[in-house]
């Protein structure tokens, strides 16, 4: 079922991934390499596969794992960046760009803490049968 709360806090995540995209163009860390782009656009394929995987809890559980492992990844290479920054004219303030990763890991915990809240609740109906 796609209107759970879960699904919900996960299009949220996604929500944070795609204003990740949008604002983190000018993040070089590792040169030319699009690494910012490649990863959003990895963790909203798994956003959505793990919407779109709602019969398999375990399998929503272990995405959105690995989307807070990815973002928690995004987040120290932001505080990097922001921290090796210079406030020249190319740059002239620092961005709110280490916000979305965190929302959406917060978003992804609570969307798995409702996941196993569901997952209890079967197992619960399945002894009863």
């Amino acid at each position: 079922m796609l209107q759970r709360i879960q699904t919900v806090w996960i299009f949220l995540a996604i929500l944070g991934a795609i204003f990740l995209f949008v604002t983190g163009q000018d993040f070089s860390v590792f040169g030319t390499t699009p690494f910012m782009s490649i990863s959003c656009v990895v963790l909203i394929l798994f956003g959505f596969i793990s919407i779109l995987s709602y019969k398999d809890r375990k399998r929503q559980i272990m995405l959105n794992k690995i989307s807070i492992f990815i973002n928690a990844l995004l987040l120290g290479l932001l505080a990097y960046w922001l921290l090796t920054l210079s406030g020249g004219i190319d740059f002239p303030e620092k961005g709110i760009e280490p916000v979305f990763p965190l929302l959406s890991i917060v978003c992804l915990v609570i969307a798995n803490i409702y996941i196993r809240k569901d997952e209890r609740l079967v197992k619960s109906v399945d002894r009863l049968r």
